[in-house]
């Protein structure tokens, strides 16, 4: 059985891959690691068919070192500790993890000590954000370097080295008419684009000449797929996109984006979550229903999946991206949680302390504490705050007129205490 295209064509060298001038040009650091034979625990980052895999065989290759490859879909902890008990008697053995973010913690760890000791040099690949989904105690002993998506120009010099390369295409005079339903199609992503050039040259079965356009290219492909990895970097940008248009009050764009999601087959229950979290995140106090339609949201999907879901999906989407803004209850969690790590763990006021023992209420557990409900308006002025923290304000009611209500009441309660 023969190899893809992309198999077949893949560079054995830096002179020959193409993108990643950052990474691998003149001055890159990579290519610097090759030229001064020298090489790290690194992660390489970037979206699928960026050449990750490429890069680490160029390295190990140029380096000359022992070269073993594992992939995290199919690989567990025994598979690990195998290769680093082999490459005890090694010296620098290179250890390529193929979507190492697919990795779980335990197995992640396995990896710490032999990296940290030198007995592997880690080249891990993952379309993931590392921050997200590689241990930090894993990111530390590695240097982490980001690749890019590659340009129109990149991919279009890709297709042409393929074609000038690769002795089963040079079985035909191939003709390269028109490039954007290639480009289109593969997303970017070179093994896509490769293996795709090779399907459209094999659909013109018996011709010696292949003249490739976008409608023989599309006829060939049959019909695009919507990009989305609901695993890769992609799963994050688009939902980033989402919840910005919510924020930013645009249902137009946020039901956009959230059909983006739909077409792509991502969870709704994952949807769901990230609508209840900005509910209260970004709308808060400005309109308390918001949080009520999220969470009912939730449930429903959770009860109905697609294509059902959607419609409930939309429904919030647009309620909350048209409704009023406001982040005050984000920022006071947010400045209260900064005061504690500031302050410590300040004592709480003996008027609010549990008394139930007379050792306790003898101490002065209890002692002045005013019970709200005995007072007029159910109110009693007293504090409330430990002693170093008396008049710190928290929670600032954003300016929409719910919360304006809000601030009213508060300032009528406080006074100027607060300063509202």
């Amino acid at each position: 059985m023969k190899a893809p295209l992309s198999e077949r064509v893949r560079p054995v060298d830096l002179a020959t891959f193409i993108g990643q001038e950052h990474l691998v040009g003149k001055n890159g650091v990579l290519r610097k690691m090759v030229e001064n034979q020298t090489l790290v625990s690194i992660i390489l980052w970037g979206p699928p068919g960026v050449g990750k895999t490429t890069l680490a065989n160029i390295i190990a290759n140029h380096l000359k070192l022992p070269f073993k490859t594992l992939s995290a879909v199919s690989a567990g902890v025994k598979d690990v500790r195998e290769v680093i008990n082999n490459a005890k008697g090694n010296v620098n053995t290179v250890l390529f993890i193929d979507e190492i973010h697919r990795f779980n913690k335990s197995q992640q760890d396995a990896l710490l000590g032999a990296v940290e000791k030198g007995i592997i040099t880690l080249i891990g690949a993952t379309t993931e954000n590392p921050s997200f989904e590689v241990n930090s105690a894993l990111i530390s002993r590695c240097q982490v370097y980001r690749l890019k998506s590659l340009t129109k120009e990149e991919l279009i010099g890709l297709l042409h080295q393929a074609i000038d390369q690769d002795s089963m295409m040079a079985k035909k005079t191939i003709h390269l008419e028109e490039t954007e339903a290639l480009l289109n199609l593969s997303d970017g992503d070179a093994r896509k684009l490769l293996n795709l050039l090779e399907l459209v040259v094999e659909a013109s079965g018996d011709d010696e000449e292949v003249f490739i356009t976008n409608e023989f290219v599309i006829d060939a492909a049959q019909q695009r797929t919507v990009l989305y990895d609901k695993s890769g970097e992609q799963h994050y940008d688009i939902i980033s996109a989402f919840i910005k248009s919510i924020r930013g009050s645009d249902p137009n764009a946020a039901v956009y984006w959230l059909a983006r999601m739909i077409e792509g087959g991502e969870d709704p229950k994952f949807i769901a979550r990230r609508l209840l979290i900005l509910a209260s995140e970004d709308i808060g106090n400005a309109n308390p229903t918001a949080m009520v339609m999220a969470t009912n949201c939730f449930q429903a999907v959770s009860f109905i999946g697609f294509p059902e879901s959607r419609i409930i999906l939309s429904q919030t989407t647009t309620y909350l991206a048209a409704s009023p803004k406001s982040n005050a209850a984000y920022m006071a969690i947010n400045l209260a949680q900064q005061k504690v790590r500031e302050k410590g763990n300040l004592p709480v006021p003996l008027s609010l302390r549990n008394a139930p023992t007379k050792l306790m209420k003898a101490e002065g557990y209890g002692k002045g504490y005013k019970y709200s409900h005995n007072y007029p308006g159910n109110f009693a002025s007293q504090e409330f705050l430990p002693d170093d923290l008396k008049g710190t304000r928290f929670y600032d009611p954003g300016k929409n007129p719910r919360e304006e209500e809000l601030r009213k009441r508060l300032k009528a309660l406080w006074k100027d205490k607060y300063g509202y």
